[in-house]
């Protein structure tokens, strides 16, 4: 294990909110950043007004993160500029160039996706991709699913490479049931490690997409804190 990661705090991001009180609810259980998603095909979409609106109830160090896929270079600057200090998360085809020509015209940091195989990964080259995006605040690994994300689906999480010159956020599928054995299994393979969750803090039912549960996503906190005890002992 890396001496960098051997006593680290994992770092929490709640994405795909588009209530009050969920926001409310992720900032009460001690999460250090809120995705909003600004793809309008997707079913946790919500419009550039209502993200605003949403981020202005984060207190101090709660980081909004804007979701972005291949969008157009003047609707990430528009976005940018209604919710200050954001983050920008590239999770659709965008390169490296468009990546860093967006990060350089908002003067913002940016994460990028990289959608990983559930049932062959390898075929990605997470070592060659991180490089590419060597410009990339953080490495976002998800389950490469129908569409761009959101689909509650793990990868083998063991099939990453042990070494990764890129910090790290653990996405796709994690709920509170599993999120403990991701963190263990992936904390030492980054500079860091973070986690990302969305459809595992929802409420039940289809039609519960950008729905959180106020008691799942506490068991969430909960969970992620319980691993870093355990790595940290």
């Amino acid at each position: 294990m890396n001496a960098q990661n051997s006593a680290a705090r994992t770092r929490i991001k709640i994405c795909g909110l588009t209530r009050p009180e969920d926001v409310d609810a992720a900032v009460h259980a001690g999460v250090d950043a809120i995705g909003f998603v600004l793809y309008p095909p997707s079913a946790r979409a919500v419009s550039l007004e209502k993200a605003a609106s949403l981020a202005r109830r984060l207190p101090p160090f709660v980081t909004p993160v804007l979701l972005f896929v291949n969008a157009t270079l003047d609707h990430i600057q528009q976005a940018a500029q209604a919710v200050p200090g954001a983050l920008l998360q590239f999770h659709g085809d965008e390169s490296p160039q468009d990546c860093q020509v967006a990060a350089s015209a908002c003067a913002r940091p940016y994460i990028k996706a990289a959608r990983i195989p559930a049932q062959d990964t390898h075929s990605l080259d997470l070592v060659k991709f991180a490089d590419s995006y060597n410009q990339a605040q953080a490495i976002l690994l998800d389950t490469l699913v129908d569409g761009y994300g959101g689909g509650g689906k793990t990868f083998n999480w063991s099939h990453l490479p042990p070494s990764v010159s890129s910090h790290l956020v653990l996405s796709g599928g994690l709920t509170p049931a599993n999120v403990t054995d991701g963190i263990v299994l992936v904390r030492s393979r980054g500079l860091s490690l973070a986690v990302d969750v969305s459809s595992g803090v929802e409420l039940d039912g289809p039609s519960s997409k950008g729905l959180k549960d106020t008691h799942k996503i506490l068991q969430f906190v909960q969970a992620v804190r319980a691993a870093d005890e355990r790595i940290n002992a």
